[in-house]
């Protein structure tokens, strides 16, 4: 019987609690951002069986099972609850907040259409502001996707 994604989730982040390694540090010896990281650990996206080996040596106690599992397409979701948590409220806020002017930017700078969240690489870093005082700079890098126009007789059937 599979397990199930909480299950799996449990165990993957008891590995790394147990490695003593932050997504950062995980990320810096795999080549990967550390979202990307998070993002294994809990299941939101596969591993590539060409980082595997780069995984294992990050965390050396991952079992194979779960290398196993990681390397399946995940069923991507999340908790609805997961709004109430103040860290995603907050970066809800900040999108929908920003959202409209970013919006605009975009279609200023590249035409009608959007930013992939598909072919997408998102990091957090930490840094120093001017007064001294850290700061979270949190970086989406998605791919332009314009709007097509819709022909008629362009549809491949």
């Amino acid at each position: 019987m599979e397990e199930n994604k909480k299950t799996i989730i449990n165990r993957l982040e008891a590995v790394k609690r147990h490695s003593g390694k932050s997504c950062s540090q995980i990320a810096e010896q795999t080549g990967l951002t550390n979202v990307y990281v998070a993002q294994l650990l809990r299941r939101q996206a596969q591993l590539n069986p060409d980082t595997a080996p780069k995984l294992r040596a990050a965390l050396p106690e991952l079992p194979e099972d779960l290398i196993q599992e990681m390397m399946r397409p995940p069923m991507r979701s999340y908790d609805p609850n997961l709004i109430q948590e103040p860290c995603v409220y907050r970066l809800n806020e900040a999108v929908m907040h920003f959202g409209e002017s970013i919006k605009e930017i975009i279609n200023e700078e590249f035409g009608d259409g959007i930013m992939s969240a598909i072919d997408f690489y998102c990091s957090v870093d930490k840094v120093k502001g001017v007064d001294g005082k850290d700061r979270v700079v949190v970086t989406f890098d998605g791919k332009y996707l314009p709007y097509t126009e819709q022909v008629r007789g362009l549809l491949l059937l």
